[in-house]
């Protein structure tokens, strides 16, 4: 790998060998060819590419590459793995959610808090409960839109596996959402397990909220 500055900072970022593409034509001050849009109407499923891994050195956190290879979403954190709380980033740094853990006794909660809602109190924009299995290796996880009365019957279903990264995401009707699992090369040799392809068959949701939606899920099975 290797790394270069960004940000005018001491701060450094590695460019994994399998990515490809420079980061020199990635810039947090690019202007337009930075954005990165939250809404598509387009019908076409994009894939990403999702390293759980930060660019930042001596950092943990996420890091997400649209087909293009450009960053669309990060995660920076420098604490240790398994934070209680996570900020979801897009490319130029700007906050799109908190996700946090919240305990209660043995139960275990995640929250997302959506950054751009103007309430005076701050409430979730959803809600995430795993489904208890006994003497079971699947994972499941339902999740409720609480940050806006208009979604309030909206809800996901993420099914996987314990210790796999691989999981699909259904909504509240059984379709299907999204689908990730592990990376592979042009030439069909599997990357590590840090590193996977996050297909999104519904190209008209929120793309911030579906990061964040994976977010929680990395860390329920304590991969970031």
């Amino acid at each position: 790998m290797e790394a270069q500055k960004v940000f005018g900072r001491g701060d450094r970022i590695f460019s994994p060998k399998w990515l490809k593409v420079s980061f020199s034509a990635v810039s947090v001050f690019d202007g337009e060819a930075a954005c990165f849009p939250c809404m598509t109407a387009d019908l076409k499923a994009e894939t990403f590419t999702v390293w759980m891994k930060s660019l930042i050195m001596q950092g943990n956190g996420l890091t997400v590459f649209n087909e293009n290879g450009q960053v669309a979403y990060r995660i920076d954190n420098y604490d240790e793995k398994r934070s209680r709380e996570v900020f979801l980033m897009d490319l130029r740094g700007k906050l799109l959610f908190t996700v946090r853990r919240k305990s209660i006794w043995f139960l275990c909660d995640w929250e997302g808090f959506k950054e751009d809602v103007n309430t005076e109190e701050r409430k979730p924009f959803f809600r995430a409960k795993k489904i208890l299995r006994v003497f079971s290796n699947k994972l499941s996880c339902d999740v409720k839109l609480c940050g806006d009365e208009s979604q309030a019957s909206l809800c996901y279903r993420f099914e996987g596996f314990w210790g796999k990264i691989a999981f699909r995401i259904l909504d509240s009707r059984g379709g299907l959402v999204a689908e990730a699992k592990r990376k592979q090369s042009s030439l069909g040799v599997q990357l590590g397990e840090d590193v996977m392809s996050l297909v999104l068959l519904q190209t008209n949701l929120d793309h911030s909220l579906i990061m964040a939606l994976v977010t929680m899920y990395l860390l329920i099975q304590r991969r970031i």
